[in-house]
């Protein structure tokens, strides 16, 4: 007993079947990812060094040249890139998209490791990392107010921060127009001269006085205690009363004395602006495979909240939204398979000329489509422009196996048989038939899945998706469609067909005659 057999003999079971398969798409649907495109990442590794003082040209010899002949040597890479700033300079490697980015890592800092003896003495450690260049924040928060530009930092950096991380689907937080909190020491040139001191005395006080030290262990027999010297200063007061000269009977003079200590920032080289006004921005960035609306909306709750437990007047707003126009796009895409749909059992009811029929037929579009659905999600893919794009394009492909079947039926039920034996043998006759042109359909699409490169990893689920869809609704065809078509499908007569159906007989025998006369000169 095939499966076909089952569905005629249990209809309540076909129908469960296929609400069922329904079912679990209607969930998927609420489940999976919503992204504009396919997660893809590229395995990247940037190396940062600086060089204070140095030129470019001494930081591309004497910095980049040997990072790269160490880097050219880790198994791999594709290409590499690189750059040279006023004291500093940026290597990046891209490698092959099967290579493991966690090892790739390794082999590079081993190999920087192993040719470090050749960079410059006053060059500092590199700073290896890996990094995807496609990442990029899908919302940006921009915190602004009428308050000063140290409150709104550390909300910003200590409050705020901390709370959006939280949020599930969040993987970082990008800070821009931020500055760090720093002790900046403004020297008085004239104060230096009359007190006889110069820069490098401050420098050399602050490195001796401004410190915590360990200071060993003190054992007394039976206890024994770490000792910490604390010298560092807690406040600007203690700070500002570092001594930094007056050895040797000379009065002590004290930093206050001969510069300005200043509670500031670190010195500005980015900034962040909404409408015209200084903003502390956070970009969003969500975690790879995370659905990118859902990130979005969860975010959006959250601003709300966190507006409440702000002081009045600072005002936390989205100055920054990617994921509008991907909603508009899957909107868009959405409108545009509910068309296909529609067109199709239109099409569908014109060729046929059964209302009946039609509807048989246009049964595999939900199945076939939810079911696809359902397995994307469990296959970890997101509803995509290419996921969607694949779907679109399915609405049209799996209605056809349903048609071959439900049209032999058809034959044999104005054969005089009834329905279910119609179904039964209709069914029978066309499997193997309807499984080629199903066969022939997936391996036209399939190949697409095992391009290589980034466009494979983009077409990769266009392919799935496409071929998904046509297999469910070759299973549709053979199991489903004959037990609907054993209950539903109704035969009726030329008269009795109406206008439409009448015109697609015409139509039919107008082509039946023009084979007719084709086919012996055809066959000469």
């Amino acid at each position: 007993m095939n499966l076909t057999d089952v569905c005629l003999r249990n209809p309540v079971f076909a129908w469960m079947l296929m609400f069922g398969t329904m079912l679990f798409g209607i969930i998927a649907i609420t489940r999976i990812g919503i992204s504009q495109f396919p997660d893809v990442d590229n395995p990247t590794i940037s190396v940062s060094i600086s060089w204070p003082g140095a030129s470019p040209e001494d930081v591309e010899t004497g910095i980049i040249n040997p990072i790269e002949d160490a880097m050219s040597q880790v198994t791999g890479v594709v290409t590499m890139t690189s750059s040279a700033q006023v004291g500093k300079g940026r290597i990046t490697a891209t490698f092959d998209l099967s290579r493991n980015i966690d090892l790739a890592l390794q082999d590079t800092q081993a190999k920087i490791a192993q040719s470090a003896r050749s960079l410059p003495v006053s060059a500092q450690v590199p700073v290896v990392s890996k990094s995807n260049p496609d990442d990029s924040p899908i919302l940006t928060v921009g915190l602004s107010g009428p308050f000063s530009r140290a409150l709104l930092a550390d909300i910003a950096r200590y409050q705020l921060q901390d709370m959006l991380e939280t949020i599930p689907g969040v993987g970082q937080i990008q800070l821009s127009g931020y500055l760090d909190r720093n002790v900046r020491i403004w020297v008085d040139a004239e104060k230096l001269v009359a007190a006889n001191v110069t820069v490098s005395d401050i420098t050399s006080a602050i490195q001796k006085q401004h410190i915590n030290v360990p200071g060993g262990e003190l054992d007394t027999g039976g206890l024994a205690f770490d000792v910490r010297f604390l010298g560092e200063a807690a406040n600007l007061d203690t700070l500002r009363n570092i001594v930094v000269s007056g050895s040797g009977g000379m009065s002590p003079v004290h930093l206050k004395d001969v510069a300005l200590v200043q509670d500031g920032f670190q010195d500005v080289t980015s900034f962040a602006r909404s409408n015209g006004e200084n903003v502390q921005a956070m970009g969003i960035l969500k975690q790879p495979g995370s659905n990118a609306v859902g990130v979005a909306n969860a975010v959006r709750a959250a601003i709300g909240n966190l507006q409440k437990t702000l002081p009045a007047g600072m005002k936390l707003e989205i100055i920054f939204d990617t994921t509008v126009f991907i909603n508009e796009s899957v909107n868009e895409i959405g409108i545009e398979l509910g068309l296909a749909v529609i067109l199709t059992g239109f099409v569908c009811w014109i060729f046929l000329g059964s209302l009946s029929a039609t509807m048989n037929v246009l049964f595999a579009i939900p199945m076939s489509l939810l079911g696809t659905i359902a397995i994307l999600y469990f296959c970890g893919f997101t509803l995509n422009t290419f996921t969607l794009l694949g779907l679109s394009l399915a609405v049209g492909l799996v209605v056809d196996d349903a048609v071959m079947v439900m049209e032999n039926i058809f034959r044999h039920a104005e054969m005089g048989k009834d329905r279910v034996t119609a179904a039964g043998e209709g069914t029978k006759e066309i499997t193997f038939a309807a499984l080629a042109a199903t066969i022939a359909v997936i391996a036209i699409f399939m190949p697409v899945a095992f391009m290589s490169g980034v466009v494979g990893k983009f077409f990769l689920q266009f392919g799935v998706t496409l071929s998904v869809a046509v297999a469910i609704s070759y299973v549709e065809a053979i199991s489903l469609a004959p037990a609907r078509c054993a209950q539903m499908l109704r035969t009726t007569s030329h008269a009795q067909r109406g206008l439409v159906g009448r015109v697609a007989d015409r139509g039919f025998e107008a082509l039946t005659r023009g084979y007719a006369r084709a086919l012996p000169f055809s066959l000469r």
